[in-house]
């Protein structure tokens, strides 16, 4: 994994302002770094190199291709690539590779078929910039999931692109506002949805999308960069597509189906020319992940586990037992209370822009310790994304299961009723009266995380929202509740929140983290699945289960799952922390700033130190005011 960086139309001293933007992802890419620029200056790209395959010269990079035409800043890994060198060599597309990485391999698959065909053909993650000589255009595009991060926008008039929002800062006289339209969506969800970023006229460039532009590379507005986004694989047609198709096999067949993609997604991951390992909790997705993995290693697969001292929270035992069954070199470290609050000063430098998702302390701890033994590890992200392991699935369920069946005008007189009734003072009458208004079961979550608490949406000044996923995705799009929400956790929840973390804090260490089920033929796969095959009752991911019980006895899972989860309400009625949290909800510094509402404020936090009435905002709000003083 590497950080990449471009700079177009800069007006300046563009090589010294690209150097401080590479050094500021240093951390991204410690092993190498370099910089290429057209003789006139204007496109210039730079990359910072984390070596994991062919670690000599020839996979550095920016590369050119071999004809001259193309030039790639490139962050990530295409792990069928094999596999593509030998179809470039057999088609004549290529005569000879100078290295073995997979960057050169990659970009003379782009050259050859075009970044369309080449991306389709490509298993992996990966952000990368491409520049053609001959046409003057840049190119961008992402993994299908959104694993790699890239933002992309305008800086004082110049086009940029980067893997860390923090390296626009660097950029000579930056001044991009807060994007204030973005608040409502943050204090909502605790981390901002792609397409925007924090700043305006910053964006992320959207999963499994390809964007080009053609110099002079001007400034405009999102919908009209947007438009020039063209899909080469969504995961919304992936949905539809397996749900219209669905797995014709028994349960035991999907199962065998299932194990047999893991194996090929696992086994293309662990390919690397460095120390490769795998994170284990004592759950469902890492112990499936690390199961498969000790079947195909030649040795004893290396794990890793964070066990914290509070037994509430601590699962490092029950991941050592699963590690000593399967018989992994396992490596664990107990952290403290303190050793976990010392993390928290540094989040706003590994994340660049407001994110709050307090699991973030953690998987940073955990990266660091196994960054210690390997270059490289493998995770069980998206277990329960893909194959329905959320509790939160089957609330939904059953709420919209009792009201489908009512027609929604008399669902929302019904609601209206409820809400202007005497009684409306009662809360339960009051959330049932705006559920019922509820178009569907993906409204039925916006209602559950804003309406039903009315101060979310007040937090922010600015009464203006952008528009999410949430609301772009047509309600009842699949016809089955249980996949709306999956589909929704995929395009939004897992790559902003899940994948984000992951991905900074892993690379906050310099530690490449991979991700088996986001392997292309796994998701596309899963989504062909029917639910009674993800799901019975309360209990999810049956499927995945099955594959699990072949490799780990049943007993030794079935356990109440304690989560990756630091007490953070615990710590802030404890006086040092309640002591920085209320330097951060200082009001009068909150007025000057002019982005929060002080009165919404003022009574979220004294509701939970008088009363005891705890909101995940409360944690939202102290990560945005911790990143506002550092960027300020």
């Amino acid at each position: 994994m590497c950080g990449i960086a471009g700079l177009c139309n800069f007006r300046g001293d563009g090589q010294q302002n690209m150097e401080r933007m590479k050094r500021r992802m240093i951390l991204r890419g410690p092993n190498a770094s370099g910089t290429w620029s057209l003789e006139n200056g204007s496109v210039i790209f730079g990359h910072q190199r984390l070596s994991i395959v062919d670690l000599s010269e020839n996979g550095a990079q920016p590369m050119v291709s071999h004809s001259g035409r193309l030039v790639m800043t490139y962050n990530g890994e295409i792990y069928n690539y094999h596999e593509l060198a030998e179809r470039l060599l057999k088609e004549g597309k290529v005569t000879a590779f100078r290295g073995s990485s997979d960057t050169e391999v990659l970009l003379e698959a782009i050259e050859a078929y075009g970044i369309e065909k080449a991306l389709r053909f490509c298993k992996g993650m990966f952000a990368l910039g491409v520049f053609d000589k001959k046409t003057g255009t840049i190119t961008l595009a992402r993994d299908r999931a959104g694993e790699k991060p890239l933002y992309y926008g305008f800086v004082n008039g110049a086009f940029v692109f980067a893997s860390d929002i923090a390296c626009f800062r660097e950029i000579d006289d930056f001044h991009n506002p807060v994007n204030t339209q973005v608040l409502n969506l943050y204090f909502t969800h605790g981390y901002i949805p792609a397409p925007y970023s924090i700043y305006e006229d910053i964006w992320k460039l959207t999963p499994g999308c390809i964007m080009t532009v053609a110099a002079p590379y001007t400034p405009n507005t999102l919908e009209q960069m947007r438009a020039h986004e063209r899909h080469y694989w969504s995961m919304m047609d992936a949905a539809k597509h397996g749900q219209e198709h669905p797995f014709k096999g028994s349960e035991t067949e999907a199962a065998d189906e299932l194990e047999r993609l893991l194996k090929e997604s696992i086994r293309g991951q662990m390919v690397a020319d460095v120390p490769v390992g795998a994170f284990l909790s004592a759950g469902i997705d890492s112990s499936t992940v690390v199961a498969l993995m000790q079947t195909l290693a030649p040795g004893k697969v290396r794990t890793f586990t964070i066990g914290m001292e509070d037994p509430k929270y601590n699962e490092a035992d029950t991941a050592a037992e699963i590690a000593a069954y399967l018989g992994t070199e396992h490596t664990e470290l107990y952290i403290s209370e303190q050793d976990a609050k010392a993390v928290i000063p540094s989040l706003t430098g590994m994340f660049g822009e407001p994110f709050a998702d307090s699991s973030q302390i953690p998987t940073y701890l955990v990266s660091r310790m196994t960054r210690e033994h390997v270059t490289v590890s493998l995770s069980g992200d998206a277990g329960d994304e893909l194959f329905c392991g959320y509790k939160s699935y089957e609330s939904v369920s059953r709420i919209w299961g009792k009201m489908a069946g009512i027609p929604l005008p008399l669902r929302k007189t019904l609601g209206d009723v409820l809400l202007h009734t005497p009684l409306a003072g009662r809360q339960v009458l009051r959330d049932k009266g705006h559920l019922l208004a509820a178009e569907g079961p993906i409204d039925v979550n916006r209602i559950q995380q804003t309406i039903l608490d009315p101060l979310v949406l007040q937090i922010a000044a600015s009464d203006k929202t952008a528009c999410s996923v949430m609301e772009e995705l047509p309600q009842n799009y699949l016809g089955e509740v249980n996949h709306e929400m999956m589909l929704l956790d995929m395009m939004m929840y897992h790559p902003d929140d899940i994948l984000t973390k992951v991905d900074r804090t892993g690379m906050a260490v310099s530690l490449e983290t991979r991700v088996p089920f986001l392997d292309r033929d796994v998701m596309e796969y899963a989504w062909t699945l029917p639910i009674s095959y993800l799901r019975d009752g309360a209990v999810g991911k049956k499927v995945l289960r099955e594959v699990l019980y072949r490799h780990v006895p049943k007993q030794m899972m079935d356990r109440p799952k304690k989560g990756f989860s630091i007490p953070i309400r615990k710590w802030l009625q404890e006086p040092e922390m309640r002591a920085w949290a209320e330097s951060l909800l200082d009001l009068s510094q909150i007025k000057n700033d002019c982005y929060l509402n002080p009165k919404t404020v003022q009574k979220i936090w004294r509701e939970f130190t008088e009363q005891g009435i705890w909101r995940p905002q409360i944690w939202y709000l102290l990560m945005f005011q911790q990143w506002l003083r550092e960027v300020n």
